[in-house]
């Protein structure tokens, strides 16, 4: 098994536990002339922490569906013509059929294909790591955990749901597949994916991150997909969003739109969505799976989680098993959503069935949304720029489950350089809003002396994202937040579903 993992003096490798004063099992162990243990498994400890053999926790082998065990089942997606469930056949222009059947699936669990579970192995188990160096930098009592997902290939959590999605359009013999993308981890995933099975790969992506993140596109070049800034020329959607404002950044929306218009318009073409349906938050759960196990060996149980949110996937690849374990009475942890000031879903937006795109092609979906018009100013976190929150986290959060609140992004970069100089990686900036939300409840306990444990979703690294780290420590970036104006006016034209 391939693993790339990065551990602080405390870490919690996926196959090896630091236990004290236990002796070390593993053959290959030298001494450096930096006074560490190099470990045959890339596994570093000091001279006074040694390692010790224990049973590996294994890549999960199966997805878990969180809509078995809520007391109250999410509301349905409505077509937008006729406003009525969508069936099966409605989604079949769009999704193959083994993502339709998990889209509308009541099981608790579904079993992950081999294939699948082969290539996960490539990066998986992720590790989670204990961050020492920042909880001594906080000065807190809190001990601070964070699971990892920059260690895959693309470096984020996104191939976790690309590669099932592609091998499954694989299976029915699709050949080309398109897709919208905001920062371009979920491009770069999908891309990713699409070289290991075969599969032809068209991504539009949001203009503002296509400008701003250079590398992300050529990553997505270099496994092979066509790339094309949204809004663009290519399909009707973008012309009438051109026709408007020839200078538009672009939103997840509107790129949503022209993917899916050029999915509906050739039999011979899938859409893959990297958040917000229900089979792409399931096929994230391997997350929370892996993350379970590891804690439980340790001894260790979470008081607080923390994932940022834009369209979920994220969040919800963390929080929902545990969540699971909530309701079955097993612990008790704070769940905690953090999005952005510009773009506050859950916090500002209105519970209702509205578009998941800007042009009103897709299915209807009772989620938290600022309206499928609004286009966010053109944060650094092109991922979390997202009108909507996902139906299944809007419903979560709808029965108390959850909490969520917004955090600026200066704030954020703050909390990211923090991390970054006292932890040795340099986080997305989608991620940079659950280690802000992170440093602040771990500066309360430091008020309060609550020795809290803190579990904090690291979705990805910012290899790509140093041009925004050069406008924070320039000192020329700037808050940008949400106008109440231009919310309205989209609120405006969200679907009125008692005239229906």
């Amino acid at each position: 098994m391939a693993q790339s993992l990065l551990f602080s003096s405390k870490t919690i490798c996926s196959n090896h536990f630091l236990k004290g004063e236990e002796t070390c099992g593993l053959s290959n162990v030298f001494k450096t002339s930096l006074g560490h243990l190099k470990l045959s498994h890339s596994c570093r400890s000091t001279k006074t922490t040694t390692c010790a053999a224990s049973q590996p926790i294994e890549v999960p082998r199966q997805w878990y569906n969180l809509i078995a065990d809520l007391p109250v089942k999410p509301p349905p997606a409505l077509h937008p013509k006729t406003y009525k469930p969508v069936t099966p056949q409605d989604w079949s222009p769009l999704f193959p059929e083994e993502l339709i059947k998990q889209e509308n699936s009541d099981a608790r669990f579904i079993d992950i294909p081999q294939e699948v579970i082969d290539v996960y192995e490539l990066w998986r188990p992720t590790p989670l790591i204990r961050a020492k160096r920042l909880e001594k930098l906080l000065d807190t009592p809190a001990k601070i955990y964070y699971k990892y997902e920059g260690v895959s290939p693309a470096g984020s959590h996104k191939p976790n749901t690309a590669v099932p999605q592609v091998w499954y359009n694989s299976q029915e013999g699709i050949k080309n597949v398109v897709t919208e993308t905001g920062a371009g981890q979920w491009g770069s995933s999908l891309a990713f994916a699409c070289s290991l099975f075969g599969l032809n790969c068209e991504v539009w992506q949001v203009r503002a991150s296509y400008d701003q993140k250079p590398y992300r596109k050529l990553m997505m070049q270099t496994w092979g997909a066509k790339v094309h800034p949204s809004p663009s020329t290519i399909t009707e959607a973008g012309r009438r969003i051109l026709e408007k404002d020839p200078a538009s950044p672009g939103s997840l929306g509107i790129a949503i739109s022209e993917a899916v218009e050029v999915a509906a318009k050739n039999p011979d073409t899938k859409y893959c969505l990297g958040s917000v349906l229900n089979h792409v938050l399931l096929h994230q759960t391997v997350i929370g799976e892996e993350c379970i196990k590891q804690m439980e060996a340790i001894g260790v149980t979470p008081d607080v989680i923390i994932g940022c949110t834009g369209g979920g996937s994220n969040f919800g690849g963390l929080a929902f098993p545990f969540i699971r374990e909530k309701l079955a009475g097993k612990i008790n942890p704070l769940i905690r959503a953090v999005e952005p000031a510009a773009c506050p879903s859950l916090t500002k937006g209105v519970y209702a069935y509205d578009y998941g795109d800007t042009a009103g092609m897709t299915p209807l979906m009772k989620m938290h949304t600022l309206g499928h018009d609004f286009i966010p100013d053109p944060i650094h976190a092109g991922g979390l720029r997202y009108h909507g929150m996902a139906p299944l986290i809007s419903h979560v959060y709808d029965l108390g489950f959850m909490e969520a609140f917004a955090i600026p992004q200066i704030e954020c970069f703050r909390g990211a350089i923090q991390f970054a100089r006292t932890e040795g990686l340099i986080p997305a900036p989608e991620p940079a809003h659950a280690i802000a939300a992170t440093i602040r409840e771990a500066l309360h306990c430091k008020e309060t002396g609550e020795s809290k444990v803190i579990l904090m979703a690291m979705c990805g690294h910012g290899h790509f994202d140093l041009p925004a780290y050069d406008k924070y420590l320039q000192g020329s970036m700037v808050d940008l937040s949400y106008a109440k104006e231009r919310i309205q006016e989209s609120m405006a034209n969200i679907p009125n579903m008692s005239q229906k």
